[in-house]
């Protein structure tokens, strides 16, 4: 078994896959540790349809991944960044995915959790805002599923400053039936959600941010946090009111904070735990232990591979993610809703591909290998 990838500048290189991938098996519940893996969704690659037209996606194969993930303890963040919502995923769809991830959770007894946000508008004042939020809390709430509520496209484009923050989320807090899940995610994900909180100014942001949280600490589970910035996260997690959580989504330092030091930890809602799932489940039960060294020692090798998939422009990551389902065998093609398949280029795939492999994250490595000479030769790679 060899094959033969090309780098950034366009030389092919032999190289030999990995024959033995990992085995983790399904274990009990986690319990240092609450762990989301933000899943992606599966194209319908039959549909006729254009990158403008709403997503056509194959909801059987959609939640047989999501099965695949609570078969190894992991909880589902549903209909967030990772499942391309803004990014090929409207409103419409994210709203019949919620539905039937939901009920597909209560069937099999997963956890989930799901974004509340404001994609069905495209801006307004902070009161319309409010209303686009207050609708979709309403039917992840109907679903049974726990809320995020996801940062707004349109409440940056709309607040005037922080004041603004803190009354669009001090109402929506103040409605939640159960404890919610506040997301921060920076311009990195997202370039229109620079300045959120009222501030450009990260110090300034977080004051708000937390004032938020002070006002209503009953209404917040917990906060997630995905700055790349770990720095940053410890700080700001050290100063959360007592029994709020910090669920990292850092898919930089995800190994260290997760570890924690003597102040403190944080839990998890990740997108690198999509092609991540079964060793990240293994890593936490071997935390559960109390071993902090046999911990890093599985999760610290595949942050390369989470740096890789997550480089600038980040919000590309999903193509990569995408991508390892399709290898893993999790889906039977590389299509992506919006046509987002288009977003990186092949050596970022061959290099995604091949630090996947040295991971051993294929179940089949042989089946890996044929659907990257299958790729590499749609590309004009010769075998």
């Amino acid at each position: 078994m060899t094959i033969r990838l090309p780098g950034v500048g366009g030389e092919l290189r032999t190289y030999v896959p990995r024959t033995e991938p990992l085995a983790p098996t399904a274990g009990a519940p986690f319990t240092s540790r609450t762990v989301f893996s933000a899943a992606h969704v599966v194209a319908d690659p039959y549909a006729d349809t254009t990158p403008d037209s709403p997503a056509a996606v194959d909801w059987d194969a959609t939640l047989a991944f999501r099965r695949h993930l609570w078969s190894h303890g992991l909880g589902v963040a549903e209909a967030m960044d990772t499942a391309q919502r803004g990014m090929g995923l409207d409103w419409a769809g994210a709203a019949e995915l919620i539905r039937r991830s939901a009920a597909e959770a209560k069937a099999v007894g997963g956890r989930i959790a799901c974004g509340v946000g404001t994609d069905q508008i495209a801006g307004g004042t902070p009161a319309e805002v409010r209303a686009a939020y207050e609708e979709q809390l309403a039917l992840v709430e109907e679903s049974g599923a726990q809320a995020i509520l996801m940062a707004s496209r349109a409440l940056a484009a709309a607040a005037a400053g922080p004041e603004d923050y803190l009354e669009v989320y001090g109402h929506l807090l103040r409605q939640a039936t159960e404890p919610v899940i506040l997301h921060w995610l920076g311009p990195m994900f997202d370039p229109a959600l620079e300045g959120y909180w009222g501030s450009s100014d990260l110090d300034a942001a977080t004051d708000t941010f937390l004032e938020v949280i002070a006002a209503h600490p009953d209404k917040v589970d917990g906060i997630k946090v995905s700055l790349l910035d770990a720095r940053r996260e410890i700080e700001l997690r050290r100063r959360l009111p007592q029994g709020v959580r910090c669920y990292t989504g850092d898919d930089f330092n995800y190994p260290e904070l997760i570890a924690g030091d003597e102040k403190g930890f944080s839990h998890a809602l990740l997108g690198i735990f999509d092609p991540l799932g079964p060793l990240a489940a293994q890593a936490v039960r071997v935390l559960d232990t109390g071993d902090v060294k046999g911990f890093r020692e599985l999760l610290d090798p595949t942050v390369d591979l989470s740096r890789h998939l997550f480089q600038p422009p980040t919000r590309f990551y999903k193509t990569g993610v995408v991508f390892l389902a399709w290898l893993a065998g999790h889906q039977e093609h590389f299509t992506m809703v919006g046509g987002l398949q288009s977003a990186r280029s092949l050596p970022h795939l061959a290099k995604a591909y091949e630090l996947a492999d040295g991971l051993g994250l294929f179940p089949k490595p042989e089946l890996a290998e044929a659907r990257m000479k299958t790729l590499l030769s749609l590309y004009g790679v010769s075998r």
